[in-house]
């Protein structure tokens, strides 16, 4: 129990929580005249100047609630508790003042492991000199204790329902860089492979053959400068204990099987142009793999689609690939909320390049991925 109990306290509060945002501004825009329009409205509201001044006061702790949530939901109900003291009890609590539940929630949502300890002590402190001044009976205690921790379980929820998914992101990501480092490890297999070839060719013939040895040698250097320049875009190596998969990786020379026509209707139309040759196999591998994603996006997604075009254009210094088609955009995904998508924009990233998609100005989806044509790894 002692070591649960510490590494709740010391779990750390959830990474870049969002700052003030439109939508908290709009928020307490909204909030300030409801406040004021309650007590003008509202007949039964006790110390009405007061209840309604305090209800104001405390809505800019709504802006600060995700960056420090502790603070604010101690100023909220300190502020809440000192003012039912000095009135002794009867300071009415105007309905709007139920926006303090999102502090609630926020502290959960947000807050550290300590903060998470510590808020609803505070608030049980709160709670109990409500009691003891009489401003709630213990029927409404039960009942505002209820809806705390409703508000708690809900930021809890959330907050492990965020972690679940950055953690199957991050697994997305790191599959990614893996198959990426599988394949430049067979490049640089591939180059020291032929080295050792040339190598033994070159012992076997230097005595009767010089010249048989020098040119051995001259291949040696150019395979050994490749192998370095693919070594150097192994970064973060992420292998498992899985058989390797000796097959060769798919290029732009595999592109043209992507077209044709599916049983559904769906025409898949692939145009190369540019000086594809020579290209370092870890780019061909990506361009590939990127196409191959977005038609099958567009197979799965694209609601009404009859065509997917694919297009790939080389040039001295990047490959542009860029895969559209002309279905209905209704319940596909853009951003980063698509896994598919996440994988070719980590793949896209390591290899120095850029990879976007998103919905066409009249209709359809289009992905368009760049990569240095040396294929620098970052």
């Amino acid at each position: 129990m002692h070591g649960l109990m510490r590494s709740v306290w010391n779990e750390p509060p959830p990474p870049d929580p969002p700052a003030r945002v439109g939508r908290d501004w709009a928020l307490a825009g909204v909030l300030v005249p409801v406040a004021v329009l309650e007590g003008f409205l509202r007949p039964d509201l006790p110390w009405r100047v007061l209840a309604v001044a305090v209800t104001v006061a405390l809505v800019p702790t709504l802006l600060w609630r995700r960056t420090r949530p502790l603070p604010m939901l101690a100023i909220a109900f300190g502020v809440t508790s000192v003012v039912a003291l000095l009135t002794g009890g009867d300071a009415g609590e105007t309905y709007t003042l139920a926006y303090l539940l999102l502090l609630v929630y926020a502290l959960f949502r947000w807050g550290s492991g300590g903060a998470a300890v510590t808020g609803p002590a505070l608030m049980l402190v709160s709670l109990g000199l409500s009691i003891a001044v009489g401003r709630i009976g213990p029927a409404d205690a039960v009942g505002a204790g209820a809806v705390m921790v409703a508000a708690i379980a809900l930021g809890t929820a959330f907050r492990y329902r965020a972690r679940a998914r950055q953690r199957e992101l991050d697994q997305v990501k790191l599959l990614e860089r893996e198959q990426l480092a599988r394949d430049l490890h067979d490049t640089v297999a591939h180059h020291v492979s032929a080295m050792a070839i040339r190598a033994q060719a070159g012992l076997a013939t230097a005595a009767s053959r010089p010249d048989s040895a020098i040119e051995a040698l001259r291949v040696i250097e150019a395979e050994a400068a490749r192998a370095l320049t693919e070594m150097n875009a192994m970064v973060r190596v992420l292998r498992r204990n899985e058989p390797v998969d000796l097959a060769p990786g798919r290029g732009i020379g595999d592109l043209p099987r992507l077209a044709g026509r599916d049983p559904s209707g769906l025409t898949v139309d692939v145009e190369l142009s540019g000086d594809l040759d020579d290209l370092p196999p870890s780019v061909a591998a990506a361009i590939y793999r990127v196409a191959q994603e977005s038609v099958t996006n567009a197979r799965r997604h694209a609601r009404h689609a009859t065509r997917v075009e694919v297009r790939v254009a080389a040039d001295a210094t990047s490959v542009r690939l860029r895969v559209s088609d002309d279905g209905d955009d209704a319940g596909r995904q853009s951003g980063s909320s698509g896994y598919g998508l996440i994988g070719m924009i980590e793949r896209a990233v390591l290899l120095g390049g850029t990879c976007v998609a998103g919905p066409d100005p009249d209709r359809g989806w289009t992905v368009t991925a760049v990569l240095p044509r040396a294929g620098t790894a970052t």
